[in-house]
């Protein structure tokens, strides 16, 4: 079977301590039991979790969606970004099954990355690792006006920005991604082919704004 890789990069540091690490919580729970509903996605969409505060880790390994369980995520410390887009440079060496001439590997994966500040570390080294890897697409969200969308714009041509990092916000953040995931699973079972960009996604809600 071939999967379709889910990572998502969830800023930790201490300025999302609060109502919007609340939300991520929230978020992601509401997005697994949505995405349960989905028989397409069910079947190929599996998720890692990785946080970054002072430095990343990967909480949570690639996991199919039917025994997937978030684990509790505290909000302290800084922004070490470039350490998370390491993290997730190894963790797609690891985890994804490349084609090869005998067997279809596992579809590209698609990376959500949401941070509401500025990386603290050296981000251009990890981004230079980043860059190597193949993804389908990586969408990139600034949450709130505390992230620099310049910097988030050198990772990725898909970058959103929600004005405010509460709880509405966040949750349509992560009802997009829902979407999109489920978008991106089905054409890949029906059609065999993967999602490029951001055109081939659902419409973002009015909260999120496409940064060009």
């Amino acid at each position: 079977m071939r999967r379709l890789p889910v990572y998502l990069l969830l800023d930790t540091s201490g300025s999302m301590s609060g109502e919007p690490i609340e939300a991520v919580k929230n978020g992601v729970q509401v997005m697994i039991s949505s995405l349960r509903q989905n028989p397409q996605a069910i079947e190929t969409a599996f998720l890692s979790v990785i946080t970054f505060d002072s430095s990343a880790r990967q909480i949570i390994p690639l996991t199919d969606l039917s025994t997937f369980q978030m684990l509790d995520i505290i909000a302290t410390g800084t922004t070490a970004l470039g350490d998370a887009l390491n993290v997730v440079s190894k963790c797609i060496d690891n985890e994804v099954a490349i084609t090869t001439a005998e067997t279809k590997g596992d579809w590209k994966p698609l990376v959500f990355i949401m941070t509401d500040g500025n990386p603290t570390d050296d981000w251009q080294s990890g981004l230079t690792e980043f860059k190597k890897r193949k993804t389908a697409f990586t969408v990139a969200c600034a949450a709130g006006s505390g992230a620099d969308t310049n910097i988030l714009k050198q990772i990725t041509d898909n970058v959103v920005m929600l004005d405010t990092a509460d709880s509405q916000s966040i949750s349509k953040f992560f009802a997009w991604v829902t979407a999109s995931i489920g978008v991106s699973s089905t054409k890949v079972e029906d059609s065999g082919k993967e999602v490029t960009g951001l055109n081939e996604l659902p419409p973002p809600p009015s909260e999120l704004n496409i940064i060009v």
